[in-house]
C-alpha cells in the first residue's frame, strides 16, 4: 500500500474509533513504519504529559500497543 494510502487509512481510523489528539500522536508516533518517530513528535507527546487527562490518554495507548502481537509487534 502507498504511503498516502496508509496516511489516509490512518486518517480514517483515528476519526471513527474516537481517537483523541494525545492518542493519535501515541499512534503515529509507534506506527509500523519502517522510520521511527522524529523528535519534534516525542517532544511533543513528552510535553503532552504535564497535562493530567492527555497523560492518562497517551499511557492507555502505550499500554495498548506494548501489549500488540502477530503482525504488529513493532509498534514499540
Amino acid at each position: 500500500m502507498s504511503n498516502i494510502g496508509k496516511q489516509a487509512l490512518r486518517v480514517a481510523k483515528n476519526y471513527t474509533k474516537g481517537y483523541t489528539e494525545a492518542q493519535t500522536k501515541v499512534r503515529s508516533a509507534t506506527s509500523n513504519d519502517p522510520w521511527g518517530p522524529t523528535g519534534a513528535q516525542m517532544n511533543e507527546i513528552a510535553q503532552m504529559t504535564f497535562n493530567q487527562q492527555d497523560f492518562v490518554e497517551i499511557m492507555e495507548m502505550m499500554d495498548k500497543r506494548l501489549n500488540d502481537k502477530g503482525k504488529n509487534w513493532r509498534h514499540v
